[in-house]
């Protein structure tokens, strides 16, 4: 009589199955084939090493069959995930960013099934350019004469200084040679431009006289970082836009603007300069990004005067950085809600800024008087400070409610772990040895979720049996 690993199936035998035909329906011949050898693989090592003992074929097969579907959910899923964002950071680069709106999204729908005049003149009947999508709204909200846009800000600098500098000297402040998100240096990136960098002033200090003094024959422009994702305080000094502006003028040298934040309007609570204001104030070009204050998708826009745009719009790296359809479309879409001061109701990233704090606190009132009766678990109502975030307005918090999450045996960390276990995943931080939930950042629809979520921590196994 077989034992031990002789008691394994064929893969042939496994197959029939009813459970496994199931599966195989669902997932793809090739896929069920190789979940079914690793899940064989991973018995017959158990049963070789006398970790488990079976009777028959039959308890083989049953063990076989139990682990094939989690195995075939792991080697499929994908990986990424629709999240809870109870961080109380609004732009959250590991979270994706600035989430979109019901038009972007309506949009994004629309477009994303079929074909598209992406790249067709409907007008000629012939091909057209891609740049021309968004290009018109944005020089409307702006004030730009033209607009072009690319796959991120960092790459909007890139393409700017590659168009208008290779080779030659851009003169900067020292102080804002920054490092961005992951490591990136402002330096590094500039550099890959082709672009020779001029560092003037000190990191602390720099006058519009150190940019005119660093000024020569090779000078391409001036550069000037908006300190999106820092903030230097005390003995400081930093030119006026103005006064970098009239000095270009003077000798003859457009001004490129790295803005960064891309706000459009004023956002209550929310002191950044607009790019409106860099366009009026005379900058040759203003680079921003599409997924933070704006509220879009993740892009890089380049605006400014039509001389400038027409070179950058021609460059060999316009190709390597254009956006696709799907980025055009939930752009524009985004855009039309600014211009139709729609935005603080239909941008998610406005309307968390601009939420009142008394809504979060009603909020947060009734999510603890539905979460009251659960068994070993605390909701306490927290006053809290949430963030903009995304390398945006450094320093400013924006006052807000958050749960703050207490369950008797368990750990802050262990709380937040078992909410990151579930579908989908409930994102909150620890403070004060307390988990918080930040309702600024929780769509009201994700409220209910949420309950379901805390309704389920439970106690320690062993303090339930003591209890």
């Amino acid at each position: 009589m077989p034992s031990g690993p002789r008691l394994i199936p064929s893969i042939e035998q496994l197959r029939q199955r009813p459970a496994v035909r199931r599966l195989e329906a669902r997932y793809g011949r090739d896929a069920t084939v190789q979940a079914i050898r690793a899940e064989a693989a991973a018995l017959r090592e158990r049963l070789a090493a006398s970790a488990l003992e079976l009777r028959d074929a039959a308890g083989a097969a049953e063990r076989i069959e139990a682990g094939l579907e989690a195995r075939l959910h792991a080697d499929l899923a994908p990986s990424l995930q629709p999240v809870v964002n109870a961080s109380g950071v609004i732009v959250h680069t590991n979270l994706g960013r600035a989430p979109l709106g019901p038009a972007a999204i309506a949009r994004l729908g629309a477009l994303a099934g079929g074909y598209t005049n992406l790249e067709y003149d409907l007008s000629s009947g012939r091909r057209g350019s891609r740049a021309v999508h968004a290009s018109r709204l944005l020089a409307r909200l702006t004030g730009a004469e033209a607009a072009v846009v690319v796959n991120n800000n960092a790459a909007a600098v890139l393409l700017a200084l590659a168009a208008l500098a290779a080779g030659r000297e851009v003169v900067i402040s020292r102080g804002e040679l920054v490092e961005i998100g992951g490591g990136f240096r402002v330096p590094d990136v500039l550099r890959q431009s082709g672009a020779i960098l001029r560092e003037v002033g000190t990191t602390n200090r720099t006058r519009a006289a150190d940019y005119a003094a660093a000024i020569g024959d090779r000078t391409a422009l001036l550069l000037r970082v908006h300190p999106s994702n820092f903030r230097i305080e005390g003995f400081t000094e930093r030119p006026a836009l103005k006064e970098i502006v009239d000095l270009g003028r003077r000798v003859d040298l457009p001004v490129v603007e790295d803005l960064g934040s891309g706000q459009l309007a004023p956002v209550a609570g929310i002191e950044e300069p607009t790019v409106s204001r860099s366009i009026e104030a005379g900058v040759a070009v203003c680079t921003f990004s599409g997924d933070k204050l704006l509220g879009g998708p993740q892009a890089g826009v380049i605006a400014g005067r039509r001389t400038q745009l027409d070179r950058i719009r021609s460059h060999p790296l316009m190709r390597a950085l254009r956006v696709d359809k799907l980025t055009y479309a939930a752009l524009e879409a985004t855009l039309i809600e600014h211009a139709a001061g729609r935005a603080g109701d239909n941008v998610p990233v406005v309307r968390m800024i601009e939420t009142p704090v008394a809504a979060l606190e009603t909020r947060a009132a009734a999510l603890r008087s539905r979460l009251a009766d659960v068994a070993g678990l605390r909701v306490s109502v927290a006053s809290t400070e949430a963030t903009v975030g995304g390398g945006s307005t450094p320093g400013v918090t924006l006052p807000s409610r958050a749960l703050a999450v207490e369950v008797a045996g368990r750990s802050p960390d262990e709380l937040a772990a078992a909410l990151r276990a579930g579908v989908p995943p409930v994102i909150g931080r620890i403070a004060g040895e307390r988990l918080l939930l930040d309702l600024r950042t929780v769509e009201p629809g994700e409220d209910d979720h949420v309950v379901t979520c805390l309704t389920r921590l439970e106690r320690p196994k062993q303090e339930v049996t003591d209890g």
